[in-house]
């Protein structure tokens, strides 16, 4: 009996997310002198925790200083805060309906409304939704934003960002579900809660952010076949336009670099923090690479976090941070 509660304990210590002290990873990549002004190329990457099946969807908290995020295929959010170990914040995070066979995807993008509200991308519960509680006392129950579109269950809701506006814009590309609508789209709701379809036309949107102005849309494409991160502009009654490549990662890719288009983040002047081949790639506003975070992983997400000049970096099984020299915004 004794050996066997032994070995469970150890199995449970060894699946358990590990949190790190000073554990430093990859490298900044210069390919541009301007991106000496948007980080030090001396920075280092520290792994703050590790032991994730696919680490996402960052968020930093600033009443109460902590950062959020998803592990999608565990169906949890988890919480990390200074000076403490990652931790279990939300179970179950994106799928709550009855035990089923299959792989489960758990919740992905997060972010805060107005109201400091935690609002989330539900993979296999295919739906946007709002944590009913608080972020102190977190229980798993949500609030149904929109699950419908047309009288049909989206895909597998991916991302979601929000205009100042109060409107909701998210993605949703076909992932692990069985398919209602025949296309993946970019949508939009309003605070009244009128779902608008914006674009139909991508393989795989994913990550999505608005440029300072919010005259902009940037969307990744996570497709290996198409690897692309998109630019639209954004009309004034909310629809988008002139959709056009603003970055073609196809090269990256086959240089033999890790990664798809997947999360992305914009900075106060408008540079581009995109995951992609080879780590998180920083643009310039006219689409310049400008160097790469080299996380030595396929990288999911990205956020600004602290008081904006720190980047927290979902990358597989990591957790990670890096100083900045630029600041972007938090929710």
């Amino acid at each position: 009996m004794l050996r066997s509660l032994i070995l469970l304990l150890c199995l449970a210590i060894c699946q358990a997310p590990v949190t790190f002290g000073q554990q430093l990873i990859g490298s900044v990549e210069v390919h541009d002198e301007a991106l000496t002004s948007l980080i030090d190329p001396d920075a280092q990457l520290e792994v703050l925790a590790e032991g994730f099946e696919w680490s996402e969807g960052p968020v930093w908290v600033s009443d109460g200083e902590f950062l959020l995020f998803s592990d999608v295929w565990t169906n949890r959010i988890y919480r990390w805060k200074e000076g403490s170990k990652a931790e279990i914040f939300l179970e179950p995070s994106g799928y709550t309906g009855p035990p089923r066979e299959g792989r489960i995807g758990g919740s992905n993008g997060l972010t805060l409304d107005s109201e400091g509200r935690l609002v989330m991308v539900q993979h296999s519960d295919r739906r946007i939704a709002r944590l009913s509680g608080s972020l102190t006392d977190p229980e798993p129950e949500y609030d149904t934003i929109t699950d419908l579109y047309e009288g049909k269950r989206y895909n597998s809701p991916n991302d979601l960002v929000y205009h100042s506006n109060g409107t909701l814009y998210f993605t949703d590309p076909p992932y692990g579900q069985d398919k209602e609508l025949d296309f993946q789209g970019i949508y939009s709701i309003t605070p009244e809660g009128t779902v608008r379809l914006l674009e139909a036309g991508m393989s795989r949107p994913n990550g999505l952010a608005f440029s300072p102005d919010e005259s902009i849309l940037y969307v990744a494409n996570s497709d290996p076949e198409h690897l692309v991160l998109m630019a639209y502009d954004v009309l004034p009654d909310g629809g988008l336009d002139n959709g056009r490549i603003f970055f073609d990662g196809t090269d990256l890719m086959e240089e033999g670099l890790q990664g798809l288009h997947d999360g992305l983040k914009v900075d106060q002047d408008g540079n581009v923090f995109a995951t992609g081949p080879g780590g998180v790639l920083v643009l310039s506003p006219e689409g310049v690479h400008l160097g790469t975070i080299n996380t030595t992983q396929r990288t999911a997400n990205c956020a600004f976090g602290d008081d904006g000049s720190m980047l927290y970096i979902t990358a597989h099984s990591l957790l990670l941070r890096i100083p900045l020299l630029t600041r972007g915004t938090t929710p």
